[in-house]
């Protein structure tokens, strides 16, 4: 059975790129029967922090795609020496003892040592002995034409000259294991099948063969992904863009998960029938390595807007495809969060009205602000006179409704029947009578459907609100 894993580095928070791997890796172990593994790389003490680490796991968790097994790489140190004294032994590797200042100034300019490289045994194991610090190194194959292959399910056949390779280091001066020898010791362990991740990760690859052939093992199946890249061209990267590639900037703004996991899986993805608004169990389904794109996908945003126009698109379409019932329950922290005091009853009685007139759960604050309030914010009262009319006009209007909802029962089909007919009595259009009504509640033109609405916030406030606009004109 198929064995995935995703192994992030909590060195910042969770990037886009790094949630869309995730995603990938999750579609293809669920679509196949088999393990999702999350592996925190967390060697790198230096930069890893607990705020990273926390931020990976709300993402993770947000998108709601969970996994079966969940290790750290700081817990399995011993291991990845193990493997590495294991190398050592089968002469794949061997102890670099340049000094570490030395060692640094050569840093780019060098593939191998010779004099560390060819240092005999004895000697090796003598200074050791002697506790001389040395820094564990693999020793890669020179021949002259030697090369390091493997294929790749994106990108295909894929080689490199072993001779353009440095003996990269295993274990530090100070024996922690170097970000290869971890990855390769614990893919080796837990027994991993497919290794994805991003095409920035292809020059590592040609070295982890390297070590999973000396090691023995069986080669996963590899599949680098596109890059995720920002409308210039350049590279979507934290330090330059920011908030725009942290997952939680979606989940604050009001995305939903299963839309947002919809949006990163078309960025360098698309089934072979084109969809492109689908749900988890339809991604699954539709999920091959095969539908993924060469090329590098295109996060558009711009300065004033930092969210993809599809990405909005999208997350409409899942909000307005979703049960009522559900939809309230994800607006109601929404909500709350901007300062109302809802109850979920009340939402739920609102969310139907205003679900054609969002895009985002946190639209709940401007679009539906009215239904929550006691008292509406100031407004013009020029926006109570409807075109083609006024002031008199629209005074008429109000007092007329006034009458009219005094009596009505308040249910929308009767308020529709009440005030169409009273719009006929004054012989006024029923666009230019419903004007000054709907800004008289709602405090705007603009509002979910007046009979609905008239019916969620009841007589008493509507009564108010109306007799509130009418001293307006005055």
């Amino acid at each position: 059975m198929p064995r995935l894993r995703f192994a992030p580095s909590p060195t910042g928070f969770l990037h886009i790129g790094s949630a869309r791997t995730y995603i990938f890796n999750w579609l293809y172990a669920r679509r196949r029967r088999g393990t999702m593994i999350l592996r925190i790389d967390d060697t790198d003490v230096d930069r890893n922090t607990p705020a990273s680490l926390e931020s990976i796991f709300d993402g993770l968790k947000w998108l709601e795609l969970g996994w079966d097994e969940e290790y750290r790489q700081s817990e399995r140190q011993e291991l990845h020496r193990k493997w590495a004294q294991v190398l050592f032994e089968r002469g794949h590797a061997y102890r670099d003892f340049t000094p570490a200042g030395e060692a640094k100034a050569r840093e780019g300019g060098w593939l191998f040592n010779p004099g560390m490289r060819e240092l005999p045994r004895a000697e090796s194991d003598r200074r050791a002995a002697g506790g001389e610090p040395f820094v564990l190194r693999f020793r890669v194959p020179r021949e002259a034409e030697g090369e390091v292959r493997f294929r790749d399910a994106v990108y295909g056949e894929l080689a490199k000259a072993a001779a353009d390779i440095e003996d990269f280091a295993l274990l530090r001066g100070d024996g922690t294991p170097t970000y290869h020898m971890a990855s390769c010791a614990d893919d080796i362990e837990l027994r991993i099948s497919h290794i994805v991740r991003g095409q920035d990760h292809l020059t590592n690859t040609f070295k982890h063969v390297l070590l999973f052939e000396a090691a023995g093992a069986s080669l996963p199946e590899f599949a680098h992904l596109p890059l995720l890249i920002a409308p210039d061209g350049s590279k979507l990267s934290k330090r330059r863009h920011g908030p725009v590639v942290s997952v939680t900037t979606y989940r604050d703004a009001g995305f939903l998960p299963h839309a947002f996991v919809n949006f990163l899986c078309l960025l360098g993805w698309s089934p072979k029938d084109n969809r492109e608004q689908m749900a988890r169990q339809e991604l699954i389904d539709a999920f091959s390595f095969e539908g993924i794109n060469r090329a590098n996908a295109v996060v558009n945003f711009r300065e004033d807007d930092p969210f993809d126009p599809k990405a909005v698109w999208l997350n409409g379409e899942h909000l307005r495809a979703m049960p009522v019932e559900e939809l309230a329950e994800r607006l109601l922290p929404y909500a709350r969060a901007a300062g109302f005091q809802v109850e979920p009853r009340k939402l739920l009685q609102v969310t139907p009205l205003i679900r054609q007139r969002i895009k985002m759960l946190s639209d709940v604050a401007a679009v539906a602000d009215f239904f929550f309030v006691a008292e509406l914010p100031p407004y013009d009262a020029a926006e109570l006179i409807p075109q083609k009319g006024d002031l008199g006009l629209a005074l008429a209007a109000l007092e007329r409704a006034r009458h009219a909802l005094t009596t009505a029962e308040f249910r929308h089909e009767a308020l529709e029947t009440v005030l169409r007919a009273a719009a006929d009595d004054l012989g006024l259009k029923a666009g230019q009578f419903f004007q000054p009504i709907r800004v008289a509640v709602c405090g705007r033109k603009a509002a979910p459907p007046l009979f609905e609405t008239l019916e969620v916030l009841g007589r008493e406030t509507c009564l108010r609100r109306i007799d509130q606009a009418i001293r307006g004109l005055q």
